[in-house]
């Protein structure tokens, strides 16, 4: 521990924080900064970060040093930096990528950090007029992935460059914070990291649509960071419909050719994506001849019915039948439900897909809601 002397240190002062509040609100005012240079020490860290506050507008707690205590692990090169307010340590998670001494340092939350209790002790985020561009960042780029509706992303092709993931990311609206974890030695990606949206209720909406969604030889697992119910609204579907819109444009370009330089990059995108629809198509669940008897199919439709209102709001159930002469006809041998929203579909998929049923494996797949409603039931249906 690098307790800063009193009251100078080089040339700047130093302004504890007030004694009555300093342990209450450590959690708070600390910020973990990782991938130090090697040379880094305790008192260069503390002048680079008190220089950097100030320079960028940060410092609410008045004229001095921001930074009144480092702590640093130069085995594992990462250090905690403590603030003299809340406030002040919010301001730092800007800087999140910020040259050190030729290098560019993470900026995070510690572990300790505990999000509900420091909404009573001050903001929780950096104020918005930081005059970031004085210190060479740009703001809204990177860091800010902090907070309840903290997304992880992982399963994240190596060769896909940090803009090539926000991109897709913000098919589904502005991002507030976006984070890759990389390699501290390497600087390579290892595959995974997290995001926060400006409006957060995109988060389950963002997470119901890119989660299993195939990425060349990789699936993308995207779910909330921490425990929720995960539900969409009726009112959120919207933005899901334009963002599957966005990223069906997104994937023609790279099949035109106009993707950025990356080998497999294109085709990892063109592979067919399992967007979550109100509509779900099963398949292995009925026989040719069981469609052809009229007893049969009435009890199968009312058998399906009553299953597959089980897991939400039914709207209709479709299931083609051969026609008199015995033509088979798109769509024989699927069974399609409706629910009036995606929660019920992705519900049902869960439940269903996989389920042995007269000795088959039933397959439970998205099916598209502009195919159904024009009564096409032989499009491809999206795993």
């Amino acid at each position: 521990m690098f307790p800063l002397p009193t009251p100078q240190l080089g040339s700047m002062s130093v302004m504890p924080a007030p004694a009555m509040t300093q342990q209450a609100t450590r959690h708070a005012r600390r910020v973990y900064v990782g991938g130090l240079p090697p040379m880094a020490n305790e008192q260069t860290i503390a002048t680079f970060f008190s220089h950097v506050m100030t320079a960028i507008g940060g410092n609410a707690a008045g004229p001095g040093d921001a930074v009144v205590n480092v702590y640093i692990n130069h085995e594992k090169k990462f250090a905690f930096v403590e603030m003299r307010s809340v406030e002040e340590a919010s301001n730092a998670m800007a800087l999140d990528g910020i040259i050190f001494e030729g290098v560019s340092v993470r900026v995070r939350r510690p572990t300790d950090y505990n999000p509900s209790l420091a909404a009573a002790l001050g903001p929780s985020h950096p104020h918005p007029h930081l005059n970031l561009a004085a210190v060479g960042l740009t703001p809204g780029t990177i860091g800010g992935a902090e907070g309840p509706d903290r997304i992880f992303v992982g399963g994240l092709p190596y060769y896909f460059t940090d803009a090539q993931i926000k991109e897709l990311l913000e098919s589904f609206g502005p991002l507030r914070g976006f984070d890759v974890v990389k390699d501290k030695d390497t600087g390579n990606s290892k595959g995974y990291g997290f995001c926060a949206y400006q409006d957060p209720s995109v988060t389950d909406v963002a997470c119901a649509a890119l989660n299993g969604l195939k990425m060349g030889d990789k699936t993308l697992t995207v779910r909330r960071a921490s425990a929720s119910t995960g539900q969409i609204k009726p009112e959120q579907e919207l933005i899901l419909q334009q963002a599957q819109q966005h990223i069906a444009m997104q994937k023609m370009a790279l099949q035109a050719g106009n993707a950025l330089p990356f080998p497999g990059v294109g085709l990892a995108l063109a592979a067919p994506a399992a967007f979550p629809t109100k509509i779900l198509c099963l398949t292995e669940v009925v026989s040719i001849d069981e469609l052809r008897d009229d007893e049969e199919y009435s009890e199968i439709l009312q058998d399906m019915r009553e299953e597959s209102g089980k897991f939400g709001s039914l709207v209709n159930v479709i299931i083609p039948r051969p026609i008199p002469n015995g033509e088979l006809i798109p769509g024989v041998g699927k069974v399609f439900l409706e629910y009036t929203d995606v929660t019920g579909s992705t519900r049902a998929k869960a439940a269903l897909h996989g389920r042995k049923f007269a000795g088959n494996i039933v397959t439970a797949a998205y099916y598209p809601e502009d195919k159904f409603s024009m009564g096409d039931y032989g499009a491809e249906a999206m795993v």
